[in-house]
């Protein structure tokens, strides 16, 4: 020990400077890991409207660019090397197999074997990342809420420096950085979900709760995402009933939930019907936008076996130009039955695992989370993908997780 080292530490640290214990560091850049995630599926469009406009190559790296960091800090924490056994895990580990096989006879082998090599290493970062999944501060769930406010907190930003530019067609996008409106509203609904979560199994104050409330969902209405407002009323409901017989507070707000819905349906509902057709008419509302008539065209499609069992390779999700914007179809064109298969059993696995955890906080994030997940599956693509949906099943399936904490890690 050195000299200066010895006098400090008989004098003990200096005033006023707090020293950060190591597990205290651990921690930070697991919640860095974590953020670096979400900012790599958070898929940069360039020509958007920005408040600040950088060149798109430059976005493009920002965002990729975190993939691979990512791994890199995930592996100075988790050192030596180590991971948990996980059936979910295992099962995103066939998928990405099978996205490989796909994709080496692409048409585009390229910019295939480039998503699918993104999702090899999104998955090797959620393998590093098992050792924190038993925390019991569920410190995972807290660091993705705490993503999503900034998130929409640079959402209300940019909506308040620019409330025009804002909202281009009616639907409010992002400005700090470009997020469209249906992304725009799938953060939004998720941090309102998590929080009401939360706050039900008494794991939130209820003065954060209602500002993070207050904040996201005038968020999620701007952006007129049907989707993304049906899934959470659908969780919340689900996660609400798996605390009903444990906590007061649930049944309160259950019971101020059921009259609020009943007079808004007799006072407001020319407005809610207005609001869902976003000034569509009735065969667009049927039709979904367009999409069953692009649906329709992918099944339609002639295939080979190998093409059926495999698809053809990991693409943008968009089939003639157009987006597919349904997961299981958007998984069958790109994986086949296959990767289709290891979706369901996924999505399976974390409910099922879900049910038989004990009633409490976890058991309710991850009821939310999959029924959110399963809701917007429908017109939203991202399970088979480096996407916020494969993240999200990923924080459920870490809350049904019954393995004992490894020592050293919590």
């Amino acid at each position: 020990m050195s000299t200066v080292t010895a006098i400090r530490t008989r004098l003990g640290p200096k005033p006023g400077f707090r020293e950060v214990s190591p597990e205290r560091r651990r921690r930070r850049r697991v919640q860095l890991v974590w953020a670096l995630l979400v900012m790599n599926v958070m898929t940069y469009f360039p020509g958007s409207l920005q408040l600040i406009p950088f060149p798109g190559i430059v976005g493009k790296l920002i965002a990729q660019g975190a993939l691979p960091l990512a791994l890199l800090l995930v592996l100075t924490v988790n050192r030596p090397a180590r991971v948990r056994p996980s059936v979910y895990i295992f099962l995103a580990s066939l998928l990405v197999t099978e996205a490989v096989m796909a994709s080496l006879r692409s048409e585009f082998l390229i910019s295939a074997l480039y998503r699918s090599t993104r999702l090899f290493l999104f998955v090797v970062v959620l393998w590093l990342l098992t050792p924190w999944w038993t925390r019991k501060d569920l410190l995972l769930v807290r660091t993705h809420l705490i993503v999503l406010w900034f998130i929409v907190g640079s959402v209300v930003f940019g909506f308040l420096i620019a409330p025009g530019a804002s909202r281009p067609d009616g639907r409010l996008v992002g400005m700090v950085w470009p997020i469209p409106p249906t992304q725009t509203g799938h953060y939004a609904a998720m941090a309102a979900g998590l929080t009401v979560v939360l706050w039900m199994a008494g794991l939130l104050k209820r003065n954060a709760a209602l500002a993070s409330v207050l904040t996201a969902v005038p968020v999620l209405l701007l952006t007129h995402t049907r989707t993304a407002l049906i899934a959470l009323l659908v969780g919340s409901v689900v996660a609400g009933l798996s605390l009903f017989t444990a906590r007061s507070r649930v049944r309160k707000f259950f019971a101020i939930g059921i009259g609020v819905f009943s007079v808004g349906a007799l006072t407001a509902g020319s407005l809610v019907t207005t609001w869902l057709a976003r000034g569509q008419d009735t065969e667009q509302v049927t039709a979904l936008t367009g999409r069953t008539f692009v649906w329709d065209a992918i099944i339609a499609q002639q295939r080979t076996t190998w093409q059926t069992l495999f698809g053809f390779g990991l693409s943008n999700k968009s089939f003639n130009g157009l987006p597919i914007d349904s997961n299981w179809l958007g998984t069958y064109y790109d994986t086949g039955v296959l990767g289709v298969s290891f979706c369901i059993a996924m999505v399976l696995f974390v409910f099922v695992g879900a049910w038989f955890t004990p009633q409490g906080p976890r058991r309710a994030v991850a009821l939310f989370i999959v029924a959110y997940c399963v809701v917007a599956s429908f017109t939203e693509s991202g399970l088979s993908e480096a996407s916020p949906y494969l993240l999200e099943l990923t924080l459920a399936a870490s809350l049904v997780y019954s393995r004992p904490p490894q020592e050293g890690v919590e």
